[in-house]
């Protein structure tokens, strides 16, 4: 699918969260500036996060309360130098409804698996978007959304 604004990146961050599953892991692929970040802040916006969703480049995780109840987590792994890095972060995969992961191949081995991989690409002012499911729960995500 083509993104070609942020209204259409916030639109595809509604559609996600309108059909989350109980529990999902998502991968978020792309380079700098492809729109992992945006996008992740559009499916956090719809789950109900208010306040400020800062960009966890720095702190490598930041966590936000969903309110429909749980936890999302959103972890940006640019910076780390191994997947052994994570285990200082004392993440529980159990604790978290939703992993938004940026970079995720820097924490492979270590990271849960993957229900949804979403690739982004920059093509002239608009983004490329890949859905790809990874577990019959990214199926049925996609199935719902594809629906909607």
């Amino acid at each position: 699918m083509f993104l070609e604004d942020a209204d259409a990146t916030e639109a595809l961050g509604g559609r996600l969260a309108r059909s989350l599953p109980a529990r999902a892991v998502v991968y978020l692929h792309g380079d700098l500036g492809a729109g992992k970040s945006t996008l992740a802040r559009a499916l956090l916006r719809a789950l109900g996060v208010t306040g400020a969703i800062r960009s966890p480049t720095y702190t490598l995780v930041e966590p936000y309360a969903l309110a429909a109840g749980g936890q999302a987590l959103h972890l940006d792994l640019y910076r780390i130098g191994n997947p052994g890095e994570l285990e200082f972060l004392g993440l529980d995969p159990a604790e978290a409804r939703l992993w938004l992961v940026e970079w995720p191949e820097r924490g492979q081995g270590v990271l849960p698996a993957a229900d949804l991989e979403i690739e982004l690409t920059v093509e002239g002012v608009g983004r490329s978007c890949r859905l790809i499911s990874k577990s019959p729960t990214g199926a049925a995500w996609l199935a719902a959304i594809s629906s909607a």
